[in-house]
C-alpha cells in the first residue's frame, strides 16, 4: 500500500470512529479479505476504538492497526451485554487476534439442581440434565453476590451430599458446621421440611428470573418488623441484602437463557429507503448483527421490504429460520416458520435491540455524509430551526444581543452574527450604551437594537431573518417594541431562558411566548446554547476591556503627544503622576528631548493651574 493510498484508509477509518457513538458495545476490525480479525468490547465505544489510532502505540497493536481496513460495531444497553456479544462473536469467527479468548471458555451458569433437596451452585458445564441452568453472569462478582444472597436470605445448603427424603428418614446424613454457625436450617435430619425447603427454592428459581418483586416485598415487611422490635442489627443486615437485590440485573438483551435459535428483524423507512437490522441468535446468544439499506422503486411498503430483507439474509448467511421475531405481523412464504410480534419480555428486548442499531445506523450515515458536506448539516440545523419556529423561510442570518455591566457602570453591548448557523465575525458588533443611566437591561437593549437597525434602514442592508435575546419574556418583548412598534419591521423574535442555575433550559418564541419543545438533549439545542454562550462571551469581554481600561487611566492619558513609550519612560522615571507634575523642565528635556520635554512640562503646567481639568 502506498502513502498515499495508507492516508486515504486512515482518514476514512478516523471519519468511522468519529460518528460512533459514545456508549457500550462490540467492535469488529476487518482486514482486506473482509474476514474478522478482532472483536473487542467496550463501554464507550468512540473512545476505545479511537484509542487504537493514538500515535503511542505497542508493537503489536501497531501490528493489529497495518491490518485494518473497515471497521464495524454494534450498539447495545449496558457493558455487561457488551462482554456477552464480544464472547458470543469470538466464539463464533475466532478472530486471529483475540488471542486469550481463543480456548473457548464460557461464562458462568447458576445450577438449580433436581433432587429432593436441591442443590444451588456455579458452573461453566451446561451437561447435565437433571439440572436446570440460569445465565450466563460476564460479571463472575455479580452471580457470586446473588449466590450468596439466597444463601443468606434462604440458608439454601451448599454441602455436595445427594440428600433423598428417604435418607433424611432413616438418619443417615449428620449435621455439618454450616448449621452451627446458622448457614443452614438442617434439612438433612429432618429441622427442615421438604416442602419448607422446595418453597425456598422455588422463590429462588423466581429471583433467578428476574421476579424479584415477592422477594423484595418479603424482605422489605421483614425489615419493617425487624425494626418495630428494635432489633436494628439484623434490619440492617436484610437492608443491605435488599439493596442488593435492589441493584441486580438478572437479564440481558444479547444473551438469554429462557430464548433459544431465532432471528430478528426491525427496520425504519421514508420515501427513498429503508434500513433494516438482522440479529441472528443461537442458543439465546447473539452471533450475526447486521444492517443495511434497501433503496425503494415503486413506493414499497414496510411490509415488502422486510420480506424481502427476511429472503435476502437467508441466502447471504445460509439461515434455515425456525422463528422470526418482527415489529408487525406478516406473510412470509417458508414453510413450518413461525413469526413472532413480542409484547414483553425477552424477544421484545432483542427486537428493541434491533431497533437501536437502525436509529444508530441512520446517525452514522448523516454523519459521515455531514463531514463529506458540511453545508448539509448546516442546511438540516437551519431547517430544524424553522420548522420548530414555523418561520416562513430559512434562518440564514440570526442576531444575538446580550448586556454586559457592572452596577450601571461601563455598559456596554454586544452582537454576534450567525450566518448559516456558523459565526460571522466579521459581523460582530460592539456598543457602549450612550443614554441608560444605570443598570437597566431592557432600556439598554432596546438602545442598542434601536441603532443598530436605524442604521440598517438608512443604509438599506439586508436585515436578518431572526433576532434570539439572552433572556426571556421581558428581553423579547422590549425588543419588539422597538422592531416592531417604533421600526415598523417584521423580524421574528425568539429568547434563550435560562434556569435559576444558569444554564439554558428553554427556547421561547411568539407573542405572546410560549415555550418551543426542543429536547435539551438535541444537536439543534447545543448549537443554540453555543450561540447564546458566544453572544455572552462577546459582550463580557467588551465590558472587561472597558473597565479596565478605565481602571488603568493616568492624568498622562490626557496630555497630547504623550503615547504608550513616553508614558513608559516617564512612570519609569518619576514612578507616580504627582511627581511627574512637580518635575521641572530640565528634567523632563533630558529624558525625553529639548522640544518634546519642553511641551510636556507646558500642558503639565495646565494642569496644574486647571482644578477642574485635573480632577477630571
Amino acid at each position: 500500500m502506498t502513502k498515499e493510498e495508507r492516508e486515504k484508509l486512515m482518514l476514512r477509518l478516523k471519519n468511522i470512529i468519529s460518528n460512533m457513538p459514545e456508549g457500550p458495545g462490540s467492535y469488529q476490525y476487518y482486514d482486506e479479505h473482509g474476514d474478522i480479525i478482532y472483536v473487542g468490547k467496550a463501554k464507550n465505544l468512540k473512545r476505545r476504538v479511537s484509542s487504537y489510532f493514538t500515535k503511542e502505540q505497542s508493537r503489536k497493536t501497531a501490528l493489529l492497526v497495518s491490518k485494518i481496513r473497515d471497521i464495524k460495531y454494534i450498539n447495545v444497553a449496558t457493558e455487561q451485554d457488551a462482554l456477552l456479544l464480544e464472547n458470543s462473536l469470538i466464539k463464533r469467527f475466532q478472530p486471529h487476534y483475540n488471542i486469550l479468548l481463543k480456548d473457548d471458555k464460557s461464562y458462568p451458569y447458576i445450577c438449580v439442581t433436581k433432587e429432593d433437596f436441591p442443590r444451588i451452585f456455579s458452573t461453566r458445564n451446561k451437561i447435565a440434565k437433571d439440572a436446570e441452568f440460569f445465565g450466563p453472569y460476564s460479571h463472575t462478582a455479580t452471580m457470586y453476590n446473588l449466590l450468596e444472597l439466597m444463601r443468606n436470605i434462604y440458608k439454601i445448603r451448599n454441602c455436595r451430599t445427594v440428600l433423598t427424603e428417604e435418607g433424611v428418614k432413616q438418619n443417615k446424613y449428620k449435621l455439618c458446621l454450616s448449621y452451627h454457625i446458622k448457614k443452614c436450617h438442617g434439612c438433612c435430619v429432618g429441622k427442615q421440611t421438604k416442602e419448607d425447603y422446595q418453597q425456598n427454592i422455588a422463590e429462588c428459581r423466581l429471583l433467578l428470573k428476574g421476579h424479584s418483586r415477592e422477594v423484595k416485598e418479603r424482605l422489605k415487611a421483614k425489615m419493617i418488623e425487624l425494626a418495630a422490635e428494635q432489633r436494628f442489627e439484623e434490619a440492617q443486615e436484610l437492608k443491605l441484602r435488599y439493596n442488593l437485590l435492589e441493584h441486580f440485573q438478572a437479564k440481558s438483551e444479547v444473551v438469554s437463557n429462557t430464548i433459544g435459535n431465532l432471528d430478528v428483524f426491525n427496520l425504519i423507512s421514508d420515501e427513498k429507503k429503508g434500513i433494516v437490522n438482522y440479529l441472528h441468535v443461537v442458543e439465546g446468544a447473539t452471533t450475526i448483527a447486521y444492517t443495511f439499506e434497501i433503496e425503494k422503486k415503486m413506493e414499497e411498503a414496510d411490509e415488502d421490504i422486510l420480506r424481502f430483507a427476511i429472503m435476502e439474509m437467508g441466502q447471504r448467511f445460509s439461515v434455515e429460520f425456525k422463528e422470526i421475531v418482527v415489529p408487525f405481523s406478516l406473510q412470509i412464504p417458508i414453510e413450518d416458520v413461525i413469526v413472532t410480534v413480542p409484547q414483553k419480555g425477552d424477544k421484545r428486548t432483542l427486537l428493541e435491540l434491533s431497533l437501536r442499531n437502525v436509529q444508530q445506523y441512520k446517525i452514522d450515515k448523516l454523519k459521515r455524509s455531514e463531514y463529506l458536506n458540511p453545508e448539509q448539516r448546516q442546511t438540516r440545523l437551519m431547517t430544524e430551526l424553522r420548522d420548530a419556529l414555523h418561520l416562513t423561510k430559512l434562518p440564514v442570518t440570526i442576531d444575538l444581543f446580550d448586556n454586559s455591566n457592572l452596577q450601571g457602570q461601563d455598559a456596554v453591548a454586544g452582537c454576534v452574527v450567525y450566518r448559516k448557523m456558523k459565526p460571522s465575525r466579521q459581523d460582530y458588533r460592539k456598543y457602549i450604551i450612550k443614554t441608560v443611566e444605570g443598570p437597566d437591561d431592557y432600556a439598554s437593549m432596546q438602545e442598542v437594537v434601536r441603532r443598530r437597525y436605524s442604521r440598517f434602514i438608512e443604509e438599506n442592508t439586508p436585515l436578518p431573518d431572526l433576532i434570539i435575546t439572552d433572556g426571556g419574556r421581558g428581553q423579547m418583548e422590549c425588543v419588539r417594541k422597538v422592531v416592531e412598534d417604533e421600526l415598523r419591521l417584521h423580524i421574528p423574535i425568539a429568547g434563550l431562558a435560562k434556569d435559576n442555575r444558569h444554564r439554558t433550559n428553554e427556547l421561547l418564541f411568539g407573542f405572546p411566548p410560549i415555550v418551543i419543545g426542543l429536547k435539551q438533549s438535541s444537536e439543534l439545542f447545543k448549537v443554540l446554547t453555543a450561540m447564546q454562550d458566544e453572544v455572552h462571551r462577546y459582550a463580557i469581554s467588551f465590558h472587561k476591556a472597558k473597565r479596565a481600561k478605565r481602571q488603568t487611566k493616568s492624568g498622562l492619558d490626557d496630555i497630547p503627544g504623550v503615547g504608550k513609550t513616553t508614558k513608559d519612560l516617564l512612570i519609569k522615571e518619576f514612578k507616580t503622576f504627582k511627581r511627574i507634575k512637580g518635575a521641572d523642565l530640565f528634567e523632563l528635556q533630558s529624558l525625553l528631548g529639548s522640544k518634546k520635554g519642553e511641551k510636556i512640562w507646558r500642558e503639565l503646567r495646565v494642569l496644574t493651574d486647571s482644578p477642574a481639568k485635573n480632577q477630571e
